[in-house]
């Protein structure tokens, strides 16, 4: 049974950072690439970043390229998202996913429960 476990969430204070895991188990955790998404109240789900099974392949919705790092500890079977400089907009719910593609990470069958992020201003 596949599971995926975020944690990190919380309040920061724009300006402040957070660095999110997502710790997997019940599957072979170098195979699959690995994404966070988030959700904001009322709006759709939206990508965030992933990387590769190796991590030679790091991807990033512009809204968070500079700030966020995607990275990954394939011994601990477990990823991460350090987020750098939030502001308001971040705040969201945030997911993991895990897919044997970094291309259909959004459609994978495998998620997390999601951690909470709220930055106040």
């Amino acid at each position: 049974q596949v599971q995926l476990v975020e944690s990190g969430g919380g309040v920061v204070q724009a300006g402040g950072s957070l660095r999110l895991s997502c710790a997997a188990s019940g599957l072979t955790f170098s195979q699959y690439a690995m994404g966070w998404f988030r959700q904001a109240p009322s709006k759709e789900r939206e990508f965030v970043a992933a990387v590769s099974r190796n991590s030679l392949i790091r991807n990033y919705v512009d809204t968070v390229q500079g700030r966020f790092t995607i990275s990954r500890d394939n011994a601990k079977n477990t990823a991460y998202l350090q987020m750098n400089s939030l502001h308001p907009n971040d705040t969201a719910v945030y997911y993991c996913a895990a897919d044997h593609s970094i291309a259909t990470l959004g459609l994978s069958d495998y998620w997390g429960q999601g951690t909470q992020v709220t930055v106040s201003s």
